[in-house]
Formats: structure tokens, sequence, C-alpha cells
């Protein structure tokens, strides 16, 4: 799954998309709300809260190496390490 602001693009992985204890994590960790868990305990990406995005780590941090990449588009889809 991808979504695309102005800004950056954040990807999760198929897989991880619907890990529900993955999903409680990203939207614990993330302070400006980009993930949330939906109905089904599934991850959701919040396209309006994409572009608030400070490049702080957090939802890199709380999950597995390569569950989830944020791009940043103004640097040709740069991925954040």
């Amino acid at each position: 799954m991808r979504k695309d602001g102005i800004f950056i693009a954040v990807e999760v992985g198929d897989e991880a998309a619907r890990d529900s204890q993955l999903a409680h994590a990203l939207a614990e960790a993330c302070p400006v709300d980009i993930f949330a868990e939906d109905s089904e305990g599934h991850v959701e990406i919040v396209q309006e809260n994409l572009d608030e995005c400070v490049l702080c780590r957090l939802c890199l941090d709380a999950t597995p190496q390569g569950a989830v990449r944020v791009l940043k588009l103004y640097d040709n889809e740069r991925v954040l390490a």
C-alpha cells in the first residue's frame, strides 16, 4: 500500500499492513497521526496527515526493517533511512 502527499509518500508492505500488532505500533508511534488502525485492525495511512511528517523515524523504529518506507518526493523519491 502506498499513499502520496505533496512532499512525502509512505509505503507499507501488504503483509505488514494486515498485521494488527504492527498497525497498533504505528498508530502509537507517529506523533502526527499518519497511521491509524482500521476497523479490522489493519494499517491505514491517513492521507490528509502525510505532509505533516517531520521525518522523525519513529515509524521505522517501531516496525521490522522494510515493513515501512518513507519516500522524500521532493528529493527524487529518496528513501528515509
